[in-house]
């Protein structure tokens, strides 16, 4: 299996939105046949809303988008809570969720809010957007993967280091 670098998927969208925007006596597309070519599966997946067969919420990435923009240096030790708040404000949920611990985000997004698993084994895989839940000992981790990292309370470049429980998407109404 061939599998791309997240640093190169990044890249690869750089390289997208980097061509000069045409001005209007330029009548010429910039499409070129002979370059151009598909996104592969793993590819696509970091521009969802697209989760393998699951077509997501697009306000899933809007949450992600919020909690980055509220997230500390260090974390809190409520990560929980700042990703509640963030699915609640990007309306990706319709209440606030009543777990009082990160591990028990998988059970209550899939059963109260009709969230899916995915069948993802590593969080660097994960659709941006997506809520990822780690267990392990004590009250466990959830975080949100975004485009050039992980947020919860706080931004990480790299996932946690707990047992990853799995990834959630709302799928698409």
């Amino acid at each position: 299996m061939n599998i791309m670098p997240y640093a190169a998927v990044c890249a690869l969208a750089a390289s997208a939105f980097a061509a000069p925007i045409p001005t209007e006596s330029s009548a010429a597309s910039r499409f070129d046949r002979a370059t151009a070519r598909k996104l592969n599966d793993n590819e696509a997946t970091h521009f969802g809303p697209k989760a393998g067969h699951i077509r997501y919420d697009e306000r899933m990435i809007r949450a992600a988008e919020i909690a980055r923009s509220r997230a500390r240096k260090h974390s809190t030790k409520k990560c929980w809570r700042s990703v509640k708040d963030a699915l609640v404000a990007a309306n990706a949920l319709p209440s606030r969720p009543d777990t009082l611990y990160a591990k028990q985000a998988a059970g209550e997004l899939s059963s109260e809010y009709g969230y899916k698993r995915l069948s993802v084994r590593d969080p660097y895989r994960a659709p941006i957007g997506a809520v990822l839940v780690y267990g392990g000992r004590g009250a466990g981790h959830v975080e949100l993967r975004t485009r050039t990292g992980f947020v919860s309370d706080f931004f990480s470049a790299t996932p946690s280091a707990r047992p990853f429980l799995g990834a959630f998407v709302k799928p698409e109404a």
